[in-house]
């Protein structure tokens, strides 16, 4: 009878250690690569990706929105009928605002109003004979209508010469600090490249024009509820319906290029210049907490050319300077979804997606029992 060897190890217990050469303290170079292929290395990884994008959130916005200074305020300077005084007021004004009053001289009220409605100054100063008259937008920017006034007023004591503030463009009464603009773009914004995640997640065998025809659906959607929302429903801001619709669906579809296309050059760690690109950047640039002349100069100037501030720029023109709408911030959304939508098309076959990357036998389950397997499992087979 021969001998049946030892008892097997009970369930659960730990194998012991084989013994001789097998039975040696592994090296460093062992250890680690022991490491690297568990679900350990992965873990560390993202626990320190995600502290350092904790306080880069935090950071970015701080520092864009915590201590607003101004740096440049254009404003219109009417001089038909310019005094001494008058001369002085501006001078004044300008120091007291740290020489950030960048002056454009108009011979007519005419003229500097166009400019305002133009967005190109944040402010109109009357010099005449009686004193001086300020007109400011609110809608510019809350509080660079606030910090302007305030000056001017604090001058004219000083220099005893009459000030009149007029707010020409004031906020809508259900948006009093005019962030409920800078918050749809926002969800906008968010949403886009969540969606796009998502589909990535739950819907990974689109094809490509499938995967860029679903984005469009839900922005489309998306943009429409968040519109609905907060003009309907909610009554915050009137906004041009159809007009703001279409700026807000164009920044989510954008969004959600713009994650595609960094997924297809990076894979799994697309979410980092994703997030870096339109949250930690571009939504403290976007002018729509605080205005471009109260921040940080390089963000002012950024913050023009990132899709969060292009939709910002639309928007606001879109509801308080209708009839004036340009064509920038369109230039930009459609740099950026042109852009995204050729890096995924040229190079799709590098996105993890798609049903052509899945075995055979694979494809043909999708045909079988529609819906009941999981795609993500073919696409690690596959690769």
């Amino acid at each position: 009878m021969s001998d049946p060897g030892p008892d097997p190890a009970p369930p659960g217990s730990e194998p012991t250690p084989p013994h001789g050469a097998h039975g040696r303290p592994l090296s460093r170079r062992q250890k680690w690569a022991s490491y690297k292929d568990s679900p350990y290395f992965p873990a560390t990884v993202l626990l320190l990706i995600l502290a350092a994008a904790a306080g880069l959130f935090a950071g970015s916005y701080t520092y864009a929105m915590a201590n607003p200074t101004p740096h440049q305020i254009p404003t219109a300077v009417v001089s038909l009928q310019e005094t001494a005084r008058g001369r002085a007021f501006v001078t004044a004004m300008d120091e007291a605002l740290d020489t950030s009053l960048h002056v454009h001289r108009y011979d007519t009220g005419a003229e500097a109003r166009e400019a305002l409605e133009e967005q190109q100054v944040f402010a109109i100063v009357r010099l005449h004979r009686a004193g001086v008259s300020l007109d400011v937008a609110g809608a510019s920017g809350a509080a660079v209508a606030q910090l302007l006034t305030e000056s001017a007023v604090k001058v004219g004591d000083r220099l005893g010469v009459p000030v009149s503030v007029t707010d020409v463009k004031p906020l809508q009464k259900g948006d009093p600090r005019g962030l409920a603009l800078f918050y749809i773009s926002l969800a906008a914004v968010i949403v886009g490249f969540v969606g796009s995640i998502q589909l990535s997640v739950h819907a990974s065998a689109l094809l490509p024009l499938e995967r860029i025809a679903f984005t469009i659906a839900y922005s489309m959607l998306g943009a429409f509820s968040i519109a609905a929302v907060v003009d309907w429903w909610l009554g915050a801001v009137d906004l041009p319906f159809f007009e703001s619709w279409l700026i807000l669906a164009f920044t989510m579809f954008t969004s959600g290029m713009v994650f595609t296309m960094f997924n297809t050059l990076m894979g799994r760690w697309a979410m980092l210049p994703t997030w870096g690109v339109m949250v930690l950047l571009g939504n403290p640039s976007s002018g729509g907490a605080v205005s471009w002349p109260l921040l940080p100069s390089l963000l002012g100037h950024i913050g023009r050319w990132l899709p969060p501030g292009a939709s910002v720029n639309a928007q606001h023109t879109a509801v308080y300077y209708q009839g004036h709408q340009r064509i920038f911030p369109f230039l930009v959304l459609a740099a950026w979804s042109l852009v995204s939508c050729t890096v995924f098309w040229v190079w799709r076959h590098r996105h993890p997606g798609g049903r052509d990357h899945m075995p055979q036998h694979a494809a043909a389950a999708t045909r079988t029992t529609p819906g009941r397997r999981d795609y993500s499992s073919w696409i690690r087979m596959s690769r």
